[in-house]
């Protein structure tokens, strides 16, 4: 990568500085594009992290390390090196280095954007773990092509990547399924019942009543819930996450491994996990505070919390406030059974022992429950940064106009397959990654099935298809099959140009800065930036006549292979976010003069 170059100059003069003891062993420095074209190809910061413990202003050490980086470039790969504001080195590098990256694209191929800032770290990327209790909807959708972005980068960046489901099939959620089962079970032998609220309402809650039937006949119609619930609850499991895996199969996503609550208790993992809390003083038996009032307003009456925990509860606390939280959390309830939470930091504590880092993908109402697991993290001896959680926003799915809700097979809002089956697998992909995570979505179904430029994977997959067929056109006509000539691509000199190309040469860059970033939407933003930068290329070239194919050999051999080049990063792009790049798209003509 062209970054990576500047960054072994930097490191090599400051190395050589540093060993004739012109300044102490410098800290990490940042390479970064500017936000201006103008100021240069990167600014370096290093003169201003390390004026401190040099004891010189930073931009007198700035001119420096200008000198040492410029007496260590024996290439001649610097056009210019310049220092800006408080001791940024702006630097400029010479043309030919940006137009001999663009070889690597012809030498990597599929693999170009793939790099090894990750390398030898593992990393755990839980996402999804929706409860078993019934289809994803849309928002377990956007978790999990969210997830399964991040999941993807981490891999193109080096790390060993592991996609893990946390089954919650142990608590009373999915009790309470077990119970509306049983409830449809007493329907099909032809009784009259009332679905409680709470109760779980969709078609599919009757296909398992109904298999259980077949199954068992009358058997469990008058027996005691003793006798019933356990079979109910865990073939209720069993056949919603049935659903779920062809849930997630249609926007292609599958996981490595699916961690069950249930298992972790039934393998003693919890009872071990409580033993080593109370063999580090790490809990306590105590009281939970009381509510705190509103100004002017009296004390709140305690309520027991979903789990029937009370603040007149003894209850076993974890020392989570030592560790940052806000007050310490019960692990034990009065009864001495887990809360919720205890089999959470159980299984944080059994996925860090796997991993090098975590990633947690969870939606936007959990981020108060973010600081008790960093606390626990870091009370169990890891630290808090090996736990990034990725927060997502709520989606608005829309119609028209209109909001759309309801599903009639989900019993609730609409399923993600009912999504994915309307407007494609692709397009329900791009389309949870065009903004932030934590930014709500709006996601509108007539716009993503409208094949027309304003839909964005639309516009993404048909700058691609118009690159093939650019390059199908130069075939027919004749010419070579383009590939690397750094004579030709040095005629790649308008300002639409070097920007591709230089879009093209960062294309690495830009993966990684997502990966570690955790933020897949950036790939996104750069995909439709880059094919909108193309379409403008390619119309003002048609305005000008300097079209792709023209009547200089060489000109037309180096436009050949940006063209090329940018076709497969925009490939390797998509493939980074699982979405496909197709060679024609029959519904539009892209096969326009090239």
């Amino acid at each position: 990568m062209v970054r990576d170059l500047v960054i072994q100059l930097f490191r090599d003069a400051l190395a050589r500085g540093a060993a004739e003891g012109r300044w102490p062993a410098p800290p990490p420095f940042a390479v970064d594009a500017p936000r201006d074209p103008r100021h240069g190809d990167f600014a370096v910061n290093a003169a201003m992290v390390l004026a401190k413990a040099a004891g010189k202003p930073p931009r007198e050490l700035a001119q420096a390390i200008v000198d040492a980086v410029r007496a260590g470039d024996a290439n001649g790969d610097l056009a210019a090196l310049e220092i800006a504001g408080p001791g940024f080195i702006n630097v400029r590098l010479a043309p030919d280095v940006w137009f001999r990256a663009l070889g690597e694209v012809e030498e990597r191929g599929e693999s170009f954007g793939r790099t090894e800032v990750g390398k030898g770290r593992k990393v755990i990327v839980e996402y999804v773990s929706a409860n078993p209790t019934g289809p994803m909807h849309v928002g377990h959708g956007r978790n999990a092509v969210v997830g399964d972005g991040v999941a993807r980068l981490l891999a193109w960046s080096g790390h060993e990547v592991t996609r893990e489901y946390y089954v919650n099939d142990y608590g009373a959620q999915v009790q309470t399924l077990a119970r509306s089962v049983h409830l449809r079970y007493q329907e099909l032998h032809g009784r009259t019942v009332t679905m409680p609220p709470k109760s779980y309402p969709g078609e599919y809650v009757v296909d398992i009543a109904r298999e259980l039937q077949e199954e068992y006949g009358d058997a469990y119609l008058d027996a005691p819930e003793s006798r019933w619930l356990d079979l109910f609850r865990d073939r209720a499991v069993v056949h919603v996450l049935g659903l779920i895996r062809g849930d997630l199969a249609a926007v292609n996503i599958a996981f490595d491994r699916w961690s069950s609550e249930k298992a972790l208790y039934q393998s003693g993992t919890v009872d071990r996990f409580i033993r080593h809390l109370e063999e580090r003083d790490l809990v306590y038996v105590g009281k939970l505070p009381p509510p705190k009032s509103k100004k002017g307003q009296p004390p709140p009456q305690p309520q027991p919390d979903e789990e029937g925990v009370s603040v007149a509860d003894d209850l076993t606390l974890f020392r989570s406030s030592q560790y940052g939280d806000e007050v310490d959390r019960p692990v034990k309830k009065s009864d001495g059974t887990p809360t919720y939470f205890c089999a959470d930091i159980a299984y944080h504590w059994d996925k860090r022992q796997r991993a090098d880092a975590l990633v947690d993908v969870l939606g936007a109402d959990h981020a108060g429950y973010v600081p008790r697991l960093h606390a626990a993290l870091e009370a169990l001896g890891a630290k808090r940064d090996d736990l990034h959680v990725v927060l997502i926003q709520m989606v608005n799915l829309t119609r028209g106009g209109e909001a759309v809700k309801m599903s009639k097979r989900a019993g609730t809002v609409v399923s993600l397959r009912e999504v994915v089956e309307e407007v494609g697998r692709d397009a329900t992909r791009f389309f949870f990654l065009t903004r932030r995570s934590d930014a709500q979505l709006d996601f509108d179904l007539e716009l993503a099935k409208r094949q027309s430029l304003d839909n964005p994977v639309f516009y993404v997959q048909y700058g691609h298809a118009r690159l093939a067929s650019i390059l199908a056109k130069a075939k027919e006509a004749g010419l070579p099959e383009p590939s690397f000539d750094l004579a030709a691509v040095r005629r790649l000199t308008t300002p639409e140009e070097q920007e591709l190309m230089r879009r093209v040469v960062a294309f690495p860059d830009l993966l990684s800065g997502a990966a570690l970033a955790y933020e897949p939407h950036r790939v996104a933003f750069w995909l439709q930036e880059t094919i909108a930068a193309f379409h403008s290329y390619y119309t003002q070239g048609k305005k000008t006549g300097e079209r792709v194919i023209g009547t200089d050999p060489t000109t037309t051999a180096g436009r050949l292979y940006l063209c090329k080049a940018l076709k497969q990063v925009l490939a390797n792009g998509l493939a980074a976010l699982g979405v496909a790049a197709p060679e024609r798209m029959e519904t539009r003509d892209i096969g326009e003069d090239a």
